[in-house]
């Protein structure tokens, strides 16, 4: 179990490693994001998502919250790792979240009074691999979106990865600072990227509530975190690539 975080009703989905959403999560700890990576600037990556779930029942009758990362793909619609919306025996779902999951969009601290707030109302998962849409419930404008991918990507591709997860795996807190790093492309398999940290360090990696958090080039959408070793890590981290659903995006998100 690893990097799952629950974004938005899924939280601790896994409490594992470098991606699983550190099982419970209560009260705050010190701000942190992408493990060895650098603190975004107001305005830099204003697509960057931080998704943040409450009261997700476990199957013993309590509840956690939780937290996950994503990216802004449409005024309405976001794309995050699909076990961040799961049910109370952490199956992956599609449709209303099963408790309060909201999206902050378009800062980089959520202290910022410019912070835009929506609930997610309905997700859909991937029919590929673990990647869900989650609608907001009202559209966020004049707010710059991730686009979609109309290619695979390659080997030795360098990509940038934006979070809002912990910065160590060690009693691992949700972050109120959105961070960064860059990523190589090592391998490309059929519906996943592997990737490992180049700067600001090597072991620049993603990490517990990561999961979700978009890696892009540009503005394009590449992948999106799903799972790895605890962080920090000079190892591969396993990304879902989103060229291969793009189309089903498209689908959906023109319904």
């Amino acid at each position: 179990m690893r990097r799952i975080t629950v974004t938005g009703m899924v939280a601790a989905v896994l409490a594992g490693s470098a991606g699983a959403a550190a099982a419970l999560w209560t009260g705050s700890g010190p701000a942190g994001a992408v493990a060895d990576g650098h603190d975004a600037a107001p305005g830099q990556f204003p697509f960057a998502v931080e998704i943040t779930a409450t009261d997700i029942p476990k199957p013993d009758g309590s509840t956690y919250d939780s937290a996950c990362s994503a990216g802004l793909i449409s005024p309405q619609w976001i794309v995050t790792a699909g076990h961040c919306f799961h049910d109370v025996n952490r199956n992956p779902v599609s449709g209303p979240p099963l408790y309060h999951a909201t999206a902050t969009i378009g800062v980089a601290e959520l202290s910022d009074p410019n912070a835009v707030t929506v609930d997610i109302v309905d997700v859909r998962q991937s029919p590929a691999n673990d990647i869900a849409l989650a609608k907001l419930a009202s559209p966020v404008e004049g707010v710059e979106t991730l686009q979609l991918p109309q290619q695979a990507p390659a080997v030795g591709d360098e990509l940038t990865l934006a979070g809002w997860g912990a910065t160590e795996s060690t009693n691992p807190t949700p972050s109120t600072q959105l961070r960064y790093g860059r990523v190589e492309v090592s391998s490309v398999t059929r519906t996943t990227v592997l990737a490992h940290g180049v700067w600001p360090e090597a072991d620049t990696s993603a990490c517990t509530y990561d999961s979700g958090a978009p890696y892009f080039s540009g503005t394009t959408l590449v992948s999106v975190e799903s799972t790895g070793p605890d962080c920090p890590h000079t190892d591969d981290e396993t990304t879902l690539r989103v060229d291969v659903i793009a189309d089903w995006i498209q689908q959906e998100i023109g319904q």
